[in-house]
């Protein structure tokens, strides 16, 4: 079996600046993340379609920049998180109440809020009912027209086989100032194959490049930019002991009592990190 092949987003604007298209095939992204979290079945699908659905957000309006999507169940305690970062890296947290390990209901009162970094600096953040249906789709759609005020269309997807994630993927149409009504019934029809994906994800064929030739098939386009994205993390040992370093100086001086390395793990990639006594020592001079 030769090498998992590598997840990418593609951007494409249609010559007649009618369209804004990108597609993101995101597999292996959303399985590491899957695996760092040890969710499986429903809830691994729900996750990389958020997943997902936050790499296309920041692709469209910040793609140099950070996007953070937390996905909120109707218990209002439960929640998934999806942090897509400038470098092209994503990853993901699963907090579950109660220890609850196979539901997250998406009914009433359960809500997505949308993070994004500004150039300046500054957050921009919105927060929106997720629609009845529960698609993850609606949510992110919903979310740009009223946050964004931008009419965007979403389709974001998963194909699960034996408990595990087969194939993930998406896409995002966003309509631009030059559309015509008649351009926009052309491609509105058109979508309607395309409104549901976990059918081609399930045949092997939503990968990116299909995605875009086929949304955009027959309309001369321009493709803008390409770029790999995939799992990973942004934890280290530095920022780890600069967290540390913020802990009253009552904790840290329980930590030292035992006189024993402090072991801590990275909820988000699960990577373990280890502190001697000295360097705990060390942040309490700093502290």
């Amino acid at each position: 079996m030769g090498a998992p092949q590598r997840d990418r987003v593609l951007r494409a604007i249609s010559d007649d600046g009618a369209f804004r298209v990108i597609t993101v095939e995101s597999t292996e992204t959303t399985r590491g993340a899957i695996d760092a979290q040890r969710v499986k079945g429903t809830l691994a699908g729900i996750f990389a379609e958020l997943l997902t659905g936050s790499v296309l957000v920041r692709e469209t309006m910040a793609p140099d920049l950070r996007v953070q999507a937390i996905l909120q169940a109707e218990d209002q305690k439960s929640r998934m998180v999806a942090d897509a970062q400038p470098d092209a890296t994503t990853r993901g947290l699963v907090q579950l109440a109660g220890g609850n390990s196979e539901r997250f209901d998406l009914g009433e009162g359960a809500r997505l809020q949308v993070a994004r970094t500004l150039h300046n600096g500054a957050l921009h953040q919105g927060v929106i009912a997720v629609p009845e249906s529960g698609s993850i789709s609606a949510a992110f759609m919903t979310y740009m027209q009223e946050s964004e005020q931008t009419v965007t269309m979403i389709s974001v997807g998963s194909h699960m086989a034996g408990g595990e994630i087969v194939a993930a993927g998406g896409y995002l149409v966003q309509l631009l100032p030059e559309l015509s009504e008649d351009v926009l019934a052309i491609m509105t029809e058109r979508l309607k194959d395309f409104e549901n994906i976990e059918p081609l994800l399930a045949q092997g064929k939503a990968t990116a490049e299909y995605l875009l030739t086929e949304t955009l098939y027959g309309m001369p386009y321009a493709r803008v930019a390409e770029r790999e994205v995939r799992f990973g993390c942004t934890c280290s040992p530095t920022r780890l002991a600069a967290s540390l370093a913020t802990l009253p100086k009552a904790d840290i001086e329980s930590m030292l009592a035992d006189g024993k390395m402090l072991d801590i793990e990275c909820d988000f990639c699960r990577k373990k990190y280890e502190f001697s006594p000295e360097q705990l020592r060390g942040l309490l001079s700093s502290n």
